[in-house]
C-alpha cells in the first residue's frame, strides 16, 4: 500500500496553513479543509494520469500561473457544489495545490522516486481517498471511480435497521428453541394403558416359570 498522502497533507495543512478558512468554526473548518484537500489531491492524480511527464515537470517547476489555472477551472465548473464562496474556494484551492506541489517535490527529491515512483505513489492514493468526500468532489476532480464510496446518512440508518431486525430475529429464534426444550423436559414419559394391565400377568407368568423350574430341579 502506498504512503498515505491524504493524512500527510492534512497534517501539513494544520502546521503550515493555520490561516486557511479561519473565519469558520473549528469543526466546519476541519470538514471544509478535508474536502478541499481531497479535491486537490484527486485532481492532481487525474492530471497525472492524463499527462504524467508534464505533471512531473510541473510539480518540480511549481509554476504559480499553472496552479492558479487549475484552481480557477475547478472554481468555475458547474460541478462545483462546495458551500464556500467562489473567492474562498479559489484561494483555498490555490494554497492547497501550491502546498501539495511543494511537498511532492520534496518527497521526490528525498526519496528519489523519479517519474515511475511518483506514478505509483500518486495512483496509490486512490485507495486512501476512497470514502473521504462526497460524490461532487470526485465528479469535479475527474476521479469518478470513487463515486458512491462515501456512505450516506441514509445508508448508515438502513444498515442499522437491518442489524436491529437481524438481532430481533435471532433472539426470537433462540426464545422459540428454549421453549421447545422446556416442553420436552416437562412432558412425562407416557405408557399405553394396556401395558399397565398386562404388567401383573406377565409377572405371574415369570414367577410360575421360575417355580416350575425350581421344583423340577429339587425332585430330580
Amino acid at each position: 500500500m502506498a504512503f498515505d498522502l491524504v493524512q500527510y497533507f492534512a497534517e501539513q495543512i494544520k502546521t503550515q496553513k493555520p490561516q486557511l478558512l479561519n473565519n469558520y468554526s473549528d469543526g466546519q473548518r476541519e470538514n471544509l479543509l478535508d474536502e478541499m484537500c481531497s479535491l486537490s489531491l484527486a485532481r492532481i492524480i487525474c492530471l497525472w494520469r492524463e499527462q504524467p511527464s508534464k505533471m512531473y515537470q510541473e510539480i518540480h517547476a511549481i509554476n504559480p500561473l499553472y496552479i492558479q489555472e487549475i484552481a480557477r477551472h475547478l472554481t468555475t465548473s458547474p460541478l462545483n457544489e462546495s458551500e464556500l464562496s467562489h473567492q474562498d474556494f479559489e484561494q483555498t484551492a490555490t494554497d492547497l495545490f501550491n502546498l501539495q506541489f511543494i511537498e511532492l517535490k520534496q518527497l521526490d527529491e528525498i526519496g528519489h522516486y523519479g517519474e515511475n515512483g511518483m506514478h505509483e505513489l500518486l495512483v496509490g492514493q486512490i485507495e486512501h481517498l476512497s470514502g473521504q468526500a462526497k460524490d461532487w468532489v470526485w465528479s469535479l476532480s475527474g476521479l469518478t471511480e470513487l463515486l458512491g464510496s462515501q456512505r450516506t446518512e441514509e445508508d448508515e440508518l438502513s444498515l442499522e435497521e437491518s442489524m436491529k431486525e437481524f438481532n430481533q430475529m435471532v433472539h426470537a429464534q433462540q426464545t422459540h428453541n428454549d421453549v421447545e426444550t422446556v416442553e420436552q423436559v416437562a412432558v412425562p414419559e407416557l405408557k399405553p394403558t394396556w401395558a399397565k394391565v398386562l404388567e401383573p400377568i406377565v409377572a405371574l407368568v415369570v414367577l410360575w416359570i421360575l417355580y416350575d423350574a425350581l421344583t423340577k430341579y429339587v425332585f430330580i
